[in-house]
């Protein structure tokens, strides 16, 4: 292994040796966004399967989640920003090559259609606040109006959701795929992967906080067949990296080798305690063991926000140029 030192004037701890720009705020972005996704999947699924009867709380109650969690995440990515007022300047323009670009579209699609999602379900889910918004002075009549249509045409708009739904999802992963300087992230398995994540965490929400017994033990047999796809991903995102060239193998690494800095957070508290505990719970159940409630689809929950911070932690260390940085002050002298 070659090492290079690098003497420089800059001395900023966030960028060198490795990056750490992107912390908590972006990984929880990218958590409730992919939530966000799941949850519009569901309710367009369940309502276009013709089972609303046998699923009460995905189909009418659900939606209403959506735009809060959402906006939970929206929220934590404003904080993310640098030059907060100028975040208007993503809808000026459209930047095909920029996923970045496509992904803040989609989330101005995302808000109306998670909305009348919620329009064409929540007389069935919340029939009392139903009623007291439609005897509102001002505004109770155009409402019943928009719930009538939205009832009207619930089929269209559950067709629609799916295909924003499944962008969204995608996106989250896709954002940081492109980034070709990150070998980590450099995989065409993120998109999948946070997609099916995102998916996996609705599920746990729909299992902690759904009445029917039915419907929780049908929950349960998705999420765990979605537990198993997120491993088989996983695999083939280490399968991918140890292929790959000497950057993709050092990142590699980083999660693999005894002394990996990120190896007991990835394979114990993610791939262990975030995956294959919460399946093996989730199978039990299936089976007719005691169901623990709680406890698998915290863990999923959890293991779905690890899995974008571990993410973004390994992706900001990994790099294409090894060096040690010297800071020398000297330097500046020399420049003026």
């Amino acid at each position: 292994m070659i090492e290079e030192v690098l003497s420089t004037a800059r001395s900023n701890a966030l960028v060198d040796p490795s990056l750490g720009i992107w912390t908590w705020e972006v990984a929880v972005y990218l958590f409730l966004g992919g939530l966000t996704a799941g949850i519009m999947l569901f309710v367009a699924l369940v309502h276009l399967q013709g089972s609303p009867q046998e699923r009460p709380f995905t189909a009418y109650r659900l939606a209403l989640w959506a735009p809060v969690v959402l906006s939970a995440g929206m929220t934590t990515l404003f904080l993310d920003l640098e030059h907060k007022l100028y975040v208007f300047r993503f809808y000026t323009t459209l930047q095909p090559a920029s996923p970045m670009s496509w992904g803040s579209w989609v989330l101005l699609l995302v808000y109306p259609l998670s909305v009348a999602q919620i329009a064409a379900t929540l007389r069935g889910g919340y029939p009392g606040f139903a009623a007291w918004l439609e005897r509102l002075p001002l505004f109770g009549r155009w409402l019943g109006a928009a719930f009538d249509v939205s009832q009207r045409y619930r089929r269209a708009i559950m067709l629609w959701s799916i295909p924003i739904a499944v962008s969204l999802g995608i996106y989250t992963g896709v954002l940081l795929s492109t980034f070709s300087a990150r070998p980590f992230w450099n995989t065409a398995i993120l998109g999948p992967l946070f997609l099916v994540s995102g998916v996996s965490a609705a599920a746990a929400l729909i299992i902690l906080f759904a009445r029917h017994k039915g419907e929780r033990h049908a929950f349960a047999k998705i999420d765990a067949g979605l537990l198993a796809v997120e491993l088989l991903l996983v695999g083939l995102l280490i399968v991918g990296l140890a292929s790959g060239a000497q950057a993709q193998l050092q990142a590699l690494q980083l999660i693999t080798y005894p002394d990996g800095p990120f190896a007991l957070i990835f394979w114990v508290l993610f791939v262990t305690v975030g995956l294959a505990v919460p399946l093996l719970l989730e199978l039990w159940e299936i089976r007719g063991g005691r169901s623990l409630v709680l406890l698998a689809p915290l863990l999923v929950l959890f293991g779905g926000y690890l899995l974008r911070q571990v993410t973004l932690d390994i992706g900001q260390a990994s790099t294409w140029s090894e060096y040690t940085v010297q800071y020398d002050p000297g330097l500046l002298e020399r420049l003026r």
